[in-house]
């Protein structure tokens, strides 16, 4: 999973769509050195590329304004899908966004793109690494499109809209404080389920073993073990290529 990080910020995140902007270039090298021997995805949101660091374009009043969000979402897609994606992550939990986006490739002809949809993406503190390591621009919070932690119900609601609206894989994020939204996810979904080991819980496991609390090896292998446990087909995490090794 690419992410880009610019050196140019606006208010649309036109970065985030010019077929020369940072992340589009990194998929078009990485697809030319790996071709199809790994699977390429692309983090297709606006959050890393606008000036307010929200993952959407914003209204007249500073809200984010889903249905023009949609309208971008659908060229950057299309976009990372030429550029080399062989999957697009909408990350950004606007609603609509699967379908517009499959709208989108279908009609560029990319009918064969996957689709990796953000189904539960919940407001977190676990996030907070990963923010300071793309030099997030946000101000304020994501609580208005973003998920209520307290929430399982709205889970599953998104998952029966996500699966009617075309996606190839639905996601669970963060992973280690929502097994449980990963089980439920799990029990009904009839797509390849993934969930998200996000940063703030890779950074938990490592300062602990830093200070010598924990055994770091296995300390690894136990988190990864219960996420896939608790039914993620799929672990998106910091760790893969050591675990991957190791195993």
């Amino acid at each position: 999973m690419l992410f880009g990080v610019p050196t140019h910020y606006d208010a649309t995140g036109s970065a985030g769509v010019d077929p020369d902007g940072v992340l589009n270039v990194a998929l078009r090298d990485v697809r030319a050195e790996v071709g199809d021997a790994t699977v390429v995805m692309a983090d297709t949101c606006l959050d890393e590329f606008t000036d307010h660091g929200h993952c959407g374009v914003l209204d007249a009043e500073g809200r984010v304004d889903n249905d023009a969000t949609l309208a971008v979402y659908a060229d950057m897609a299309v976009a990372q899908v030429e550029a080399g994606a062989h999957v697009v992550g909408p990350s950004g939990m606007m609603d609509g966004q699967v379908g517009v986006i499959r709208e989108a490739l279908d009609a560029a002809g990319h009918a064969d793109a996957a689709i990796l949809a953000y189904t539960a993406k919940y407001t977190s503190a676990f996030y907070g690494p990963f923010r300071q390591a793309v030099e997030s621009q946000l101000t304020g919070d994501r609580k208005t499109y973003q998920q209520d932690g307290a929430n399982v119900r709205e889970a599953l609601r998104e998952l029966a809209l996500d699966l009617e609206e075309g996606a190839d894989m639905v996601m669970v994020k963060p992973a280690m404080a929502y097994l449980d939204v990963l089980r439920a996810v799990a029990e009904v979904s009839d797509v390849p389920v993934a969930a998200y080991q996000v940063s703030g819980e890779y950074a938990m496991v490592e300062a602990a073993a830093a200070n010598g609390w924990i055994e770091r090896d296995r300390a690894v292998l136990e988190t990864l073990t219960g996420i896939r446990r608790a039914g993620a087909d799929i672990v998106l995490t910091y760790w893969a290529t050591e675990v991957a090794a190791r195993l």
